[in-house]
């Protein structure tokens, strides 16, 4: 019987597995490929279940790097939620001090444990930044932003009566997007201070409890459109809130943070029939 220790852990709803591969033991271990592995994991009801999975792994310049998966198996660059959950969990593990710096395919990722159970991480700089963008076969304005992953936002006057996932699928499909795709976030300024969001998830394929880097894209657009000012205040699905920072300069968005919960749900040892079913 082979066996993986991991943790679960989740950030403001939006959970995941969490595997230090700093020995290679996913390498070691599984004989299937690492999306396939990850696919099947994250899959609920079935495994362990998660919206995503993150190795640990060494990094000669850095505290560690990290490798992030959805759980279709897609690699992509970013996830802010996560950045959080993998600074703690690196803290926890004696791998990373209190202040920290680790790489992503987005670029170098700082973070701070700031309390028992939050941190707060600076994201890469956003880019890319459009007002505006004609999604043809979408009535609703979109605004479009990459903040470590792509995003639209679209402000809308109640995010509760929105078709998150219609919408949203539709979006992240749109041939403006061409094969990458995009996530699709729908936003409620209740006031200058505080948004409500919804997120449908690109890798998820479906709305989210939370979304890292949604949030800070419909903060930093919000700030920007003069809709927010710093901090922002953003009410997840979950109801949990995540703050975004935003520092503007001349127009441009110099610096951006994120400080939300990073909660360890538990500690465990997956068999290998978790991923050989």
């Amino acid at each position: 019987m082979k066996k993986i220790p991991f943790f679960k852990m989740n950030g403001s709803g939006n959970d995941f597995i969490i595997i230090n591969n700093r020995e290679n033991i996913i390498e070691n271990t599984v004989e299937i490929p690492v999306q396939e592995f990850v696919r099947r994991v994250c899959k609920r009801r079935e495994s362990v279940g998660a919206d995503g999975l993150i190795l640990i792994e060494k990094d000669e310049n850095y505290d560690f790097r990290w490798r992030f998966f959805n759980s279709d198996g897609s690699e992509v660059e970013m996830c802010g939620n996560g950045s959080r959950c993998a600074a703690r969990f690196a803290f926890l593990n004696g791998i990373a001090p209190l202040k920290m710096k680790f790489s992503t395919l987005a670029g170098v990722i700082e973070a701070e444990i700031t309390g028992l159970n939050t941190v707060k991480v600076q994201l890469t700089k956003p880019k890319d930044y459009k007002e505006e963008i004609q999604l043809d076969g979408i009535e609703l304005k979109a605004s479009f932003i990459d903040t470590g992953v792509s995003h639209v936002v679209y402000f809308v006057g109640d995010v509760e009566s929105v078709d998150v996932v219609g919408i949203g699928r539709k979006t992240r499909y749109h041939e403006y997007f061409k094969d990458a795709g995009t996530n699709a976030n729908f936003v409620e300024v209740v006031d200058r201070n505080t948004l409500k969001i919804r997120t449908y998830e690109r890798g998820v394929e479906d709305e989210t409890l939370a979304c890292g880097t949604g949030s800070t894209a419909a903060a930093v657009i919000a700030v920007l459109k003069d809709l927010s000012d710093s901090p922002v205040q953003v009410i997840t699905r979950s109801g949990k809130i995540l703050k975004v920072y935003v520092e503007v300069n001349g127009g441009e968005v110099e610096r951006v943070y994120l400080e939300g919960d990073a909660m360890l749900t538990y500690i465990g040892t997956m068999i290998d029939e978790a991923w050989n079913y």
